[in-house]
């Protein structure tokens, strides 16, 4: 009897990378199928909101139909409403900076997509998505305890691929999976999906992880799809183009406060120009920013503000901004120094290098362990068992961050804190990071977690 097909789900979203993505997995061999998302679907109380879900769906039916696979339509728009949007606008409202993309994919893709797919006997969950999935062999002792890594490879698409690397010592091998960076590091996702699980991975494909997006395009005008030419989408994630202030307006009241431009004067013990008050971008909260206020303590002296204008809401506002400061009259640019949130006053400076804006470590919360780095030997192996995620760093592990998408890899040490927090401090001082924000950890292509800024 000939070998079943395995069965694949690909979330088709109208663009290039995902119809492409179908394309490679039916000519590897897989029984695909298509899902479409609805997320999100209403304009009804948005000053202005471009919600092109018919019109992505009409390009999902349209490639479908062109690769000759079926194309359900899933309806998560309630879910999308509660997980990703409340959240969105409840971190706005807080002064912190979310990213609304990581949740998306968090809940909706890799959560809710993914568990329909494995209900409904699919094998695997693929994505257009720029990343990697890497497989390890581990060799285990009787005790259950982690001994070495035999190989590492790039997980192939085909159905049958790396079996043959099972079968030598099959009943002592453990296979590990990595996500990893893309081919193409401009390119590269893993920022936005870190929270996936290490147990997913074995049933998650990333069919075009190994391509760069010149070679994506031009194989969709090869083979001649219909959405070969489509421009790549931007904006929220499936809300579509916005504003951000008209948008956020709609659930978050404005309320207008000082914008305070924070003057410079000369310490006479460095002779450089430093921040007289110390201030910390995380400083949102009576205790927030101790650890920064610290390091600065002994550098400030008195100053006095400017009171420049009037600020139209602390939400419209992230660190480091130097759009959408408003300041008749003044000597811009102005650039976002920090929020007070208890006093309702935006905090700016004239100089885009201000030391205040500098951070030389943060906390993490809400951190997701796909791979944590072993570091009591000089192997530095990988633990594929979930308790030992996280649980063997020390102020000693030297890991890569990015606290951006397409945002440099910064190096950093990290440490486990209490209550299942961690301290990220980097090698060299960092600019304009938000409460908020999500920070990535890597180790060299390996992406190993991350989290959000306290």
């Amino acid at each position: 009897m000939a070998n079943k097909k395995q069965r694949v789900l690909i979330g088709l979203s109208g663009g290039v990378d995902s119809a492409v993505s179908a394309y490679l997995l039916l000519k590897a061999g897989y029984e695909i199928e298509g899902a479409f998302m609805k997320n999100w679907s209403s304009t009804a109380g948005l000053k202005v909101a471009d919600c092109p879900w018919l019109q992505d769906r009409q390009e999902a039916l349209r490639v479908a139909a062109h690769l000759g696979i079926p194309l359900h339509t899933l309806d998560f728009e309630h879910q999308y409403s509660k997980n990703v949007m409340d959240y969105f606008f409840r971190e706005y409202k807080a002064g912190r900076t979310p990213n609304p993309d990581v949740m998306c994919n968090k809940e909706i893709k890799f959560k809710l997509l993914y568990n329909w797919a494995i209900k409904n006997g699919f094998d695997y969950l693929a994505t257009g998505h720029y990343a990697q999935i890497a497989e390890s062999r581990v060799m285990n002792h009787e005790s259950g305890k982690l001994q070495s890594t035999l190989s590492v490879s790039r997980r192939d698409i085909s159905p049958k691929g790396g079996e043959k690397d099972r079968k030598p010592h099959a009943s002592r091998l453990t296979p590990h999976y990595s996500l990893m960076r893309s081919r193409d590091e401009f390119k590269d996702q893993t920022y936005f999906i870190y929270n996936i699980k290490q147990e997913q991975l074995p049933h998650v494909l990333f069919p075009i992880g190994g391509m760069k997006k010149p070679e994506v395009k031009k194989l969709a005008k090869k083979i001649g799809l219909p959405n070969a030419h489509r421009k790549e989408s931007m904006g929220l994630c499936f809300v579509g183009k916005i504003r951000l202030k008209d948008f956020l307006e709609q659930k978050v009241k404005a309320k207008p406060g000082k914008i305070m431009l924070e003057s410079r004067i000369k310490n006479q013990e460095s002779s450089q120009l430093q921040p007289t008050l110390s201030v910390s971008q995380l400083d949102i909260s009576p205790k927030g920013g101790e650890k920064d206020r610290q390091s600065h303590s002994s550098l400030l002296t008195p100053q006095a503000y400017t009171v420049l204008g009037t600020h139209s809401g602390l939400h419209n506002y992230t660190i480091g901004q130097r759009q959408g400061i408003r300041v008749g009259g003044g000597d811009g640019p102005y650039y976002v120094l920090r929020k007070d949130l208890k006093k309702n006053i935006l905090y700016v400076t004239q100089d885009a290098n201000d030391p205040a804006l500098e951070v030389r470590e943060v906390e993490l919360h809400s951190v997701n362990w796909i791979t944590a780095a072993d570091v009591s030997n000089e192997t530095r192996a990988l633990s594929n068992t979930k308790k030992h995620l996280g649980s063997r760093l020390t102020a000693h592990t030297s890991l890569l961050a990015r606290y951006r998408h397409q945002g440099e890899l910064v190096p950093c040490t990290i440490e486990k804190q209490k209550k299942d927090t961690y301290l990220v401090k980097f090698k060299t001082p960092q600019k304009a990071l938000a409460s908020g924000q999500s920070v990535v950890l890597y180790s060299g292509k390996m992406c190993l977690g991350g989290g959000a800024i306290a």
